[in-house]
């Protein structure tokens, strides 16, 4: 049997990170990913993710973006490829919704540069977008966007270099623990390690099943839509944006290459059963409910689709992701239910589950995001 200082089962946003981190720190590394790297069946990808700093679902989050922001920069530079563009993140909702309050409370408790703007103003700033009169507009300048699949990429081919061995094609059937370590049954081979990184997204019910955890996987649908106005291209100035509206959460990103600008919602989901099986066809209702928002905010830019996408989310019972050690067996961490807002976190999570691995704790102020916090576990 093979063995290892660490395995890390799943190889996306989260597992690529860490076992970048792993290797980085001398780990004889062994990642397994049930399909290619940089595949669309999870949840990292579909071309960009929105990065920001003045976070809306907690402040707590601020700090570890900081270090996101840090290792995104170091990873660029290690790379020798752009991941991250400063777009700037317009974000338009009720004074007395969640998104304006909750941006302005980090903004606050963190001293972060943020312009808020009336309707009027906002539109005389940004001309291209229609802001409704009862919301208020805020800009937040560092924000912008990650090119996804260069990020996973970015981050196996780091790990690689720095002697990780990575099996991409390998599915995982199940682990066990005990005190002489770990050990993962593949449907290719056994290995053993010392330590174990379980990073599977919308698997993680299954790796994870003895925690008790409910685990919601929803399908999410990303729509392009054709463009040929340069106020909504990244190159003429667009912002990437962020709506709450009476309807629900919508986003979006400017033109980046022929297939337009992007938009989807963040809100709602059809529930998926199993994330192997989800359906990936168009939802006549998505359709229409992006289409309507595009309609009422984004008036310069065309109807007509040119490409479509699946991902899921795995949401916790609160919505904020679960990064901690396993009660039962401390040489097994992970990282799970990241809740459709996770991926611009990816690197640092990955350096908080080798902290967690290799050190026992982290210096990281991941308190919030315990297994232990309330209305997490089932009894």
């Amino acid at each position: 049997m093979n063995s290892y200082d660490a395995i890390v089962i799943g190889l996306g946003g989260v597992g690529g990170a860490a076992a970048m981190h792993l290797a980085r720190r001398g780990a004889h590394v062994l990642g397994i990913e049930r399909f290619s790297l940089g595949h669309d069946r999870g949840s990292s990808h579909g071309q960009t993710r929105i990065i920001r700093q003045a976070y809306f679902e907690h402040p707590d989050y601020v700090p570890l973006l900081r270090r996101a922001y840090a290792l995104w920069e170091e990873l660029e530079s290690h790379c020798g490829e752009q991941l991250y563009w400063e777009a700037g993140l317009l974000e338009v909702g009720p004074a007395d919704g969640v998104v304006v309050p909750g941006v302005r409370e980090s903004a606050r408790r963190y001293t972060l540069p943020v312009d808020e703007f009336s309707p009027a103003e906002a539109m005389r700033q940004f001309p291209a977008f229609v802001i409704p009169d009862d919301c208020v507009a805020m800009f937040e300048r560092r924000a912008g966007l990650l090119h996804v699949e260069r990020c996973v990429l970015a981050h196996a081919d780091e790990a690689r270099k720095l002697g990780a061995d990575l099996h991409a094609g390998e599915s995982v059937l199940r682990w066990s623990a005990d005190k002489g370590g770990v050990v993962v049954e593949t449907d290719v081979a056994t290995y053993g390690a010392a330590k174990l990184v379980v990073a599977g997204g919308a698997w993680s019910s299954q790796l994870l099943s003895d925690l008790r955890v409910p685990l919601r996987v929803v399908r999410k649908h990303l729509h392009w839509h054709a463009n040929d106005d340069p106020r909504y291209r990244l190159d003429g100035g667009c912002p990437t944006f962020f709506y709450e509206t009476r309807q629900g959460y919508f986003y979006g990103f400017p033109q980046l290459d022929e297939r337009g600008v992007k938009l989807a919602e963040h809100s709602g989901g059809e529930e998926a059963a199993d994330p192997l099986g989800v359906n990936r066809d168009e939802d006549p209702r998505d359709v229409e409910r992006v289409g309507d928002f595009l309609r009422a905010h984004l008036p310069g830019v065309s109807a007509q689709r040119t490409g479509h996408a699946v991902c899921m989310y795995t949401l916790t019972a609160d919505e904020h992701f679960l990064v901690d050690r396993h009660p039962e067996h401390p040489q097994v961490v992970f990282a799970a239910g990241l809740s459709g807002h996770g991926f611009k976190f990816t690197g640092v999570l990955g350096e908080i589950l080798a902290d967690l691995a290799l050190a026992g704790e982290t210096t990281q102020p991941v308190e919030f995001l315990r297994l232990d916090r309330p209305g997490i576990r089932s009894r």
